[in-house]
This record gives structure tokens, C-alpha cells and sequence, in this order.
């Protein structure tokens, strides 16, 4: 059972899928054909559905949500972009600005330590308001509320949301952000190698501006090429055509379920994790604000060296991550994703009160 930040456990349904993939010999069809268009605009239909994605957005896919990183700061930003930065991966969106040759500004919070809407200040010429809406690192959230207040004040400036390690959980307003992103890895519960990029009509405006002034938006399918393509259900180049269609399964079956009582089981395992830690002698939640605690990445301080208790649950075929960076040695990461059971969960909790 993998309790890690992804790659992470696979959908329960995973098998199935990828045997349907297999037997209907899917690998080898064309990417222009119209049997790839059908499986494009399944998987696109469905996360509209999950989601509450407008018609009017684009889902486009791309090899990684790193790769998001580079193409919205290339689309969407001529000088500057604002960062909220509280961990490693929120720090390499910002470090990816920077390395594209823009005025990069960040706001900046200790790791552990989330951020509140009351204490932004956008600065006047920011273009991009980056937001990390869940940091792997750390097991912060920035709370959707928070994310859409800082959005309804800054109208005239663009939002992209990296929901890499939380997506589908968060309920953002897909009317109101401008831009969002995810992997598929975490909490879909499949192999890496997908990029999901949801973008507006705002987006598409502005990397069209950008173009049109001779700036480079990258060589390797930008944004109106991304965009072109995704209306038609295609995509410029040979994508990861078994990525979209077990995403597209994934998806329906999440669908069938009902997003609203996934939430609701998400919410309750991640109180199970976070009250069993509270209270567990020789253990410590990273993250001290109720609030701004991860739903579904915990981040847990250890007073032993984390490699004695990684490499004991190991023993009983439980993998847990251990801290990122700097907390390596001194923290675990349980990962909270959909495919991670209530009874997962529970039997891990219990694995560890024995230890």
C-alpha cells in the first residue's frame, strides 16, 4: 500500500482500464485519427463534468505539470509575475520566472506556514498571480476562499493555480481562475507522464498579445497551438494518448461516485490522520494552523530519525514518503489521495501505533 506524494497508489480500477486500453489496442492508433479525437473528448467531457469546467475553457494536455510551470510564465507573463512561496515546489515556479528572464516577485512564508488573504499585497505591475494551492512539500493549502478573494480583487490581472498534489478536491471557480493545473500521479491515482492545463479565454488573449509582439512563447507547443488543437479534441504532436483515456475512466468513474462524497471522505480521513498524529507521543503535525493543513498530503514532524519508521512499515508492504529537502530525516508525508481507503488509512494509523 503506497501512503506516498505521488507517484502514488493507483486507482482501485486502474487494471481494469488498462486492460481495456490493451485489448481495443489502443497504443498503436493514430493521434489524428478519429478514434483518438473520441477518447480525447471523453476524458475532456468528464472533467468538465467533475469539475465544473466552463465551456468556454480549454484542457490541454502536456508531459508534466512541471512543464505548465514554464508554458504559463511563457504565455501569460511579458515582465513580471507574483509568487506565493512557502516550499519547494511553490519556490520552483518562481525560480522558473526568473530563469525565463522575468521580474519575478514572491511573498514568502516559513515552511509550514500557509497564507491568508488579509496579508497579500499583489504588487501593482505583477501580470501573473502564481498560487500553490497545495504544497507537496509541506502539507500547506491555501484555502479556495482565500484563492478566490485575492482573484475578485485583482480583476485585471491573471491567476494561474498549481492543484498538482489536490486536484479534483479543491472547489475552485473555474469561472473566476483565469488558469489551473494538475498531474495525474496523486490523487487520480495513475502512472506519471500527464499534464492537465486548464486555461481561459483571458489566457488565450494574452499569449496571443505576447506572440504577436515577437515574444517567444517556447518552441515546443505553446499556448494557442495547445489551445487550436484542444477545440477540435487534438493535440499538436503524438501525446500520452493511454494517459488520456485511463484519465478519461478514471474521471467518469469519479463522476459516478459523486465528487461531493469524495470530498466528504477525503475530509474525514485527513481528521483521522491529523487527530491520531496530535496526539501520539513522539510524533508532531508540521503544519500548526488547522486551517492551512494539506487535505490530502499530512506532513508529520518524527522525534526518532524518519528512516526508522519508513524502513518499519516498509516490513509490513506500507510505503510512506519521507519529509522533502530539508525535512528528510525529520519528518514523514502521508499522502491522503482518493485511492488511499478509509481501511488504508486505519490499518497504517494502527501499523504505527505499534511501532
Amino acid at each position: 500500500m503506497y501512503f506516498t506524494a505521488g507517484p502514488a497508489e493507483l486507482y482501485p480500477r486502474f487494471e481494469e482500464y488498462l486492460q481495456e486500453f490493451v485489448d481495443e489496442q489502443l497504443g498503436s492508433i493514430s493521434h489524428r485519427s478519429g478514434q483518438f479525437k473520441k477518447i480525447y473528448q471523453h476524458t475532456d467531457e468528464q472533467l468538465r463534468a467533475l469539475l465544473s469546467i466552463p465551456e468556454e475553457n480549454a484542457i490541454m494536455f502536456t508531459g508534466s505539470a512541471s512543464e505548465i510551470w514554464e508554458k504559463s510564465i511563457q504565455s501569460l507573463v511579458e515582465f513580471e509575475s507574483f509568487h506565493l512561496v512557502n516550499g519547494s515546489f511553490s519556490e520552483k515556479y518562481y525560480q522558473y520566472s526568473q530563469a525565463l528572464g522575468r521580474q519575478a516577485d514572491a511573498l514568502n512564508k516559513p515552511m509550514g506556514e500557509g497564507f491568508s488573504y488579509g496579508e497579500i499585497t499583489v504588487p501593482e505591475y505583477a501580470e501573473l498571480i502564481c498560487v500553490t494551492q497545495n504544497e507537496t512539500s509541506t502539507g500547506v493549502q491555501t484555502r479556495e476562499a482565500d484563492i478566490h478573494k485575492l482573484k475578485r480583487s485583482h480583476r485585471n490581472k491573471l491567476m494561474a493555480v498549481d492543484m498538482v498534489s489536490s486536484a479534483p478536491i479543491p472547489e475552485l471557480d473555474f469561472s473566476l481562475i483565469d488558469s489551473a493545473f494538475f498531474s495525474v500521479q496523486k490523487s487520480f491515482g495513475l502512472p506519471a507522464g500527464l499534464g492537465v492545463w486548464i486555461a481561459n479565454e483571458k489566457c488565450l488573449k494574452k499569449a496571443k498579445q505576447l506572440k504577436s509582439k515577437g515574444n517567444s512563447l517556447g518552441a515546443h507547443h505553446d499556448l494557442p497551438s495547445l489551445w487550436k488543437n484542444a477545440k477540435n479534441y487534438q493535440n499538436p504532436a503524438t501525446p500520452n494518448v493511454m494517459g488520456i483515456f485511463l484519465l478519461g475512466k478514471v474521471a467518469e468513474d469519479m463522476n459516478k461516485t459523486g465528487l461531493e462524497a469524495i470530498r466528504k471522505q477525503t475530509d474525514e480521513k485527513a481528521k483521522m490522520i491529523y487527530k491520531f498524529f496530535e496526539k501520539k507521543d513522539g510524533y508532531e503535525v508540521f503544519v500548526k494552523n488547522p486551517d492551512h493543513r494539506s487535505k490530502t498530503v499530512a506532513v508529520i514532524n518524527t522525534e526518532r530519525p524518519s528512516s526508522e519508521i519508513i524502513n518499519h512499515l516498509k516490513t509490513k508492504n506500507m510505503i510512506v514518503g519521507a519529509g522533502y529537502g530539508p525535512g528528510k530525516d525529520s519528518q514523514i508525508r502521508v499522502s491522503n489521495f482518493i485511492a488511499n481507503t478509509p481501511e488504508q488509512i486505519e490499518a497504517l494509523l494502527n501499523e504505527i501505533e505499534k511501532f
